[in-house]
């Protein structure tokens, strides 16, 4: 089941064109990506989804439902972490987490709170003011706002950008487990690692286009001009070779009578695709 789908999707600030013709889909309980460097318009897209501005021209659909005619029934089922957290820095993490979880009429209030803060690892600081959390702690703390009525769909845009690598990798965990749970995950990253690590199917956008389109497996295949494979000998000999003689490079090796320690391809990845596509990097 296609929960969003984007077609012909135009956007235009004054006479400056942001977005051209974006046409994507995204399918029930899978992390999306939208892979490009700052700039490229993934903010504005990500804005465009969860009904912060609206399209110049074309349409877009959340959960079967036109966005622009059905926002305020859809936004219920929406979970988001944007660049602006949008926390009360006067309240402590707990306190945050009840306002928004009376808002959504969320019954139990104490239990959902205080199991969310233990899964982001936040309970012990559940009475620390949020004006005293690191960047880290902050983030957390939104992505548990986030998840905290159990949305069918979270956006996160850039969620790990500046973040520590501990506090990545616990991002990384609860998007794991919120896709474990069935939640689908529209994310914005400029991070070639994370999207080619966390996302089932990826767009790569640039100045406002999409240049590239799959899973991220297909789009580094897609564009592999040839396959090294690299040999290390128990002897310490290395051998860089092409796939296309492999065979006769070991059975040369091989009559030496040393033995391999150990063989893998060098494949493309996604930044390099994305530098043969755009002649620029994810920076």
């Amino acid at each position: 089941m296609q929960v969003i789908q984007i077609k012909d999707v135009c956007k235009a600030f004054d006479q400056r064109q942001v977005l051209n013709n974006i046409s994507l889909s995204v399918e029930e309980g899978e992390i999306f990506g939208l892979l490009g460097p700052s700039g490229a318009g993934k903010t504005t897209l990500i804005k465009m989804l969860i009904g912060l501005l609206s399209a110049t021209s074309g349409n877009i659909a959340i959960l079967g439902k036109e966005l622009d005619k059905k926002i305020d029934e859809s936004f219920p089922s929406f979970g988001m972490v944007l660049d602006n957290d949008g926390l009360y820095d006067r309240l402590n993490c707990y306190d945050n987490l009840e306002l928004y979880a009376r808002i959504y009429s969320i019954s139990n209030r104490k239990k959902v709170i205080n199991d969310l803060l233990e899964k982001v690892g936040l309970i012990e600081s559940s009475k620390k003011s949020v004006s005293n959390l690191s960047k880290g702690m902050r983030q957390r703390l939104s992505f548990a706002r986030a998840i905290l009525h159990s949305p069918k769909i979270v956006f996160l845009d850039e969620p790990t950008s500046g973040l520590d690598p501990a506090t990545t990798l616990q991002i990384h965990s609860m998007m794991k487990m919120l896709k474990e749970s069935g939640t689908t995950i529209f994310l914005t990253t400029h991070n070639m690692n994370e999207a080619q690590k966390m996302c089932d199917h990826l767009a790569l956008l640039n100045e406002g286009n999409i240049v590239e389109e799959g899973t991220p497996e297909d789009i580094c295949l897609h564009h592999r001009k040839k396959c090294e494979v690299n040999i290390e000998m128990t002897n310490g000999e290395k051998y860089m070779v092409d796939s296309h003689d492999l065979l006769t490079v070991l059975q040369t090796v091989l009559d030496t009578n040393n033995k391999i320690r150990s063989i893998h391809s060098n494949e493309p990845n996604l930044e390099e695709v994305f530098i043969e596509l755009t002649g620029r990097d994810l920076r």
